[in-house]
């Protein structure tokens, strides 16, 4: 049986069996022993399932029957009367009344001494063993000791199989079994909360990935303790889930979720750098329509990967939707990263102009996608560039094409002044970009003078803020100005104007629209003008598609325009013509 692979168990009760043929006039009892110094049953089969229900549990020790003392002392323990050994005084009213006189046991040890159970005959006469009995015990011991260590190998594996070595919690493996373990009939009955550690890439960088596991370890022991009594589980790198099946948990689920991330924040100590650890969570309840655990599995996927697109450090709970949502951002990601690819994507522009002369004094360099069925503006592909992959792969496709575009027009002594590119949050937190832009501009020995980078206010609000103006600053000094794009659209304030280093402010369409007499539109571009030219800061009007609206943007103090009124984006070689129209009409008017 031990061979085979048989139980522990039932290989147990078979020799107890096998040995009691031998001996109708003993009762045979195979005990374990686990490394906390416990005694579980394994084999008892002719004592009364409460006897050993009994005794599981009980410490070993000097004064603890035959077997806890035949365990501790690692000897062979012979009790020839129980009513009165002091061994058994707190035991015998256990074996008493079954006619249990006289006990003995031996313990089962293993190579290295380590007790791993016990071996013990019972008699109701009160005697100790014969010759014969030594000898079937002495054989006894040796096959207990070979199954016992056997046993403990494999539940050693099966520990290793599921159970995460660095952290002690359960691992995938053991997640997915238990996940699918799980009853989807009620509705709400259990959930699932997935979790990112959102800077652990960060700290194996900066301090190695030894500083990274210690933070690992604390983050896990602290999801344990905050998610208690609920299973954690480590599900590889830096993502972690939680089974939500404790009722008051589950009503309160954003709770639940919050404070994990509350517990997951607190500074950590580790190897001497104080970690700031972040997290991220997504979540998802059982519901009528999950028919199996993987469907929530999913959803909870889905709100994570939301949460961490709309903004790290919080929880988004799974909403009829956020799939098609997500379905759409990814289709949009492969899409952008095919034309990367097949190098689908180009550089189109359109002119600043002064609002009184429509002289050229600037340009935007707007990312345009090339596709069978005609040119793709950067509007309808926006959701891609989420992708910080993504993301990159368009700046650095758009700015070799505008930096060889910049130079063709020098050499052509076209009259150029600054092009406007737009850079990402992601650009920034790469902490390249100053690097990149340099490289660039030296392959094709263009001065950064003629370059403004276009930024939106998630860079200046954005929860590494302070990088994207430390870069900022160092950019600037080389020459390049800094442009606040689509300015009154986001949650920036003005205060923002003091600490976040621009030279530009482009006031967004949304406000061009609706200027006219008594519109409060009016009052903030008149506001907005008056405090950009007391901090000496430019401004653009952005969207202007009417005479009407170029009339009022004057009468207002604006001086520069962007817009269809004036033109679309266009290719480069349109772009070229009105270069060389602009130097025409220059000319005549010098």
């Amino acid at each position: 049986m031990v061979a085979k692979g048989e139980t522990i168990e039932s290989t147990a009760d078979r020799l107890c069996r096998e040995v009691e043929g031998l001996q109708p006039d003993v009762i045979c009892s195979v005990l374990s022993v686990d490394r906390s110094g416990l005694l579980h049953p394994l084999a008892a089969p002719s004592l009364p399932q409460a006897y050993s229900a009994a005794l599981d549990g009980i410490n070993i020790g000097p004064n603890v029957g035959s077997c806890g003392s035949a365990a501790y002392l690692r000897t062979p323990v012979a009790v020839i009367d129980i009513e009165r050994d002091p061994r058994w005084e707190n035991f015998k009213g256990l074996a008493l009344p079954l006619g249990l006189k006289a006990c003995w046991s031996s313990p089962i040890c293993n190579a290295k001494g380590d007790v791993l159970g016990t071996f013990a005959f019972y008699y109701r006469e009160q005697r100790g063993p014969t010759e014969f009995e030594q000898e079937v015990v002495a054989t006894c011991v040796h096959l207990c000791t070979l199954a016992l260590e056997r046993h403990e190998r494999v539940v050693e594996r099966e520990r290793q199989a599921n159970i995460d070595t660095l952290t002690g919690l359960g691992n995938r493996a053991c997640f997915n079994r238990s996940l699918a373990a799980l009853p989807c009939i009620t509705p709400g009955a259990w959930a699932l909360l997935v979790i990112d550690l959102d800077n652990l890439k960060t700290v194996n960088d900066t301090f190695g990935h030894h500083v990274g596991d210690l933070l690992i370890q604390q983050a896990a022991s602290r999801m344990a303790a905050a998610a208690a009594p609920d299973g954690v589980f480590r599900l590889g790198g830096d993502e972690f889930a939680v089974i939500v099946q404790n009722p008051v948990a589950l009503r309160e689920i954003e709770t639940t979720a919050n404070a994990l991330i509350e517990a997951i924040v607190v500074p950590a100590e580790c190897d001497g750098h104080l970690i700031h650890p972040k997290a991220t969570v997504g979540g998802a309840v059982l519901s009528r329509e999950d028919h199996i655990a993987e469907s929530v599995r999913q959803n909870a996927d889905f709100a994570l990967y939301h949460a961490k697109e709309t903004g790290r450090g919080g929880f988004v709970r799974y909403w009829p939707g956020i799939g098609t949502a997500i379905t759409h951002r990814l289709k949009a990601i492969q899409r952008v990263g095919a034309a990367l690819k097949e190098d689908r994507i180009d550089a189109y522009y359109q002119p600043i102009v002064r609002l009184d002369t429509r002289q050229i004094v600037g340009m935007e360099a707007l990312c345009r996608l090339s596709e069978d069925d005609g040119i793709i503006s950067a509007a309808d592909f926006c959701e891609a560039t989420s992708d910080a992959h993504i993301a990159f792969g368009i700046t650095e496709r758009m700015l070799a094409r505008v930096v060889g575009d910049m130079r063709v027009w020098l050499d052509m002594g076209l009259p150029l002044a600054r092009v406007s590119l737009n850079v990402s949050s992601s650009d920034f937190y790469r902490g390249k970009l100053d690097e990149q832009l340099t490289s660039a501009f030296a392959r094709e020995n263009v001065s950064l003078e003629h370059l403004m980078l276009e930024v939106t206010e998630d860079v200046c609000i954005g929860q590494r803020d302070d990088v994207a103006a430390r870069q900022i600053k160092a950019m600037r000094a080389k020459g390049l100005l800094v442009a606040l794009d689509d300015f009154g659209t986001g949650f920036a304030s003005l205060t923002h104007l003091l600490t976040f280093p621009v030279d530009m402010i482009k006031i967004d369409k949304s406000f061009i629209n609706r200027l006219a007499p008594g519109n409060p539109s009016s009052a903030i571009v008149r506001g907005l003008l008056d405090i950009a030219r007391a901090m000496n800061i430019s401004v653009v009007a952005e969207g202007v598609e009417t005479e009407v609206q170029a009339a009022q943007l004057r009468a207002l103090g604006c001086s520069l325009g962007q817009g269809f009124l004036f033109s679309r984006a266009v290719d480069r070689d349109a772009f070229t013509q009105m270069l060389r129209q602009d130097l025409l009409s220059l000319r005549r008017a010098m």
